[in-house]
């Protein structure tokens, strides 16, 4: 029987970021807004905390989880930088980049939280209401985004209300988030691996790095069939609704996603219309995301169609997650 929580929910404050420490502390399960997304915070060192994130989320215990810290120097202590790794923290950290590094021999988030990989997916997250809890509580804390594993990622705290009221121990309500797409994760390995396109687009780290990125193998699994890092599912971020990708019609009874101000036929009075960002600009586009596709998913329509996007700069990652969010689905 599943045991229902009390969840409760505070505005963020100092309050708020002392309460998040204690549930921290104490093993619980704490959800508080990052610059992407809202994430599902629990103390990564307690293996019994970190497999109540998976119980909550409903996640694949083969899907690794990012250690969020409040330091480099946090950051040095559970895993090793070489010199691609410091020039990337340098230039991205405080921000959405989630570098994916050896552990070093001491490193104390749970296996389980690295789904047994040799490797740790670690993010110094650069929203004040994080970092505040990050420095409260002390250590380094795993979040994966608040929701139902592979459900629309949450960018308010309603949305991470709708779906683990009961499931957690607290909220800490701080607004809608300001990119709306997880965070980008490179692996530094021999050659560094663009393992998921993100806050930080492709071009910028390319640039910092002086060479391109390699690309993850089209499966995004490693030899084992393990992901390489979280968020690389093929089937992902999805709405209970179908998603159709590259729509340029709206059939009948489909709800329309869109992007700018091109036209689509089948558009009528009665249709369903939500828009990315009317005057095309993708940072909009993405902060919009996932919250449009919760509020078109809420209309119970059967499909949502969507407009072709560009895919430069923060395109990429918006593309990304829909058609991860169409997977199997369309």
């Amino acid at each position: 029987m599943e045991v229902r929580l009390k969840t409760q929910i505070l505005p963020a404050g100092e309050a708020a970021v002392a309460a998040a420490a204690r549930v921290l502390a104490e093993g619980g399960l704490v959800a508080f807004p990052t610059e992407t997304v809202y994430g599902l915070g629990a103390d990564a060192a307690n293996p019994a905390a970190v497999a109540r994130i998976y119980q909550a989320k409903g996640r694949p215990a083969f899907n690794p989880l990012i250690a969020h810290v409040g330091d480099i120097a946090a950051a040095r202590q559970i895993a090793r930088f070489d010199a691609a790794a410091t020039a990337l923290a340098e230039a991205f950290w405080p921000g959405p980049l989630t570098l994916v590094l050896p552990k070093t021999p001491s490193c104390a988030v749970a296996d389980l939280a690295t789904a047994g990989l040799e490797t740790i997916a670690i993010r110094l997250p650069a929203h004040p209401v994080a970092r505040d809890i990050l420095r409260a509580f002390g250590g380094p804390v795993v979040a994966p985004s608040a929701n139902i594993s592979g459900h629309v990622s949450p960018t308010t705290a309603a949305h991470v209300q709708s779906d683990l009221t009961g499931r957690i121990d607290l909220i800490v309500d701080g607004g809608p988030v300001a990119v709306g797409v997880e965070s980008t994760i490179v692996g530094c390995f021999d050659e560094p691996m663009l393992l998921r396109p993100g806050g930080v687009p492709r071009a910028e780290i390319e640039r910092v790095l002086g060479r391109a990125l390699t690309q993850a193998p089209t499966d995004a699994e490693s030899d084992s069939g393990q992901p390489l890092a979280p968020g690389m599912l093929a089937s992902h971020y999805a709405p209970r609704a179908k998603v159709r990708l590259n729509a340029q019609r709206l059939e009948p009874g489909e709800a329309l996603l869109a992007f700018g101000l091109g036209a689509i036929s089948g558009i009528d009075a009665g249709s369903i219309v939500m828009n990315l960002s009317e005057r095309g600009d993708l940072d909009e586009a993405a902060a919009n995301l996932f919250g449009h596709l919760r509020a078109l998913d809420s209309k119970d329509v059967g499909t949502i169609a969507v407009m072709p996007i560009p895919n430069d700069g923060l395109g990429e990652a918006i593309n990304d997650r829909l058609r991860r969010a169409a997977a199997g689905r369309e």
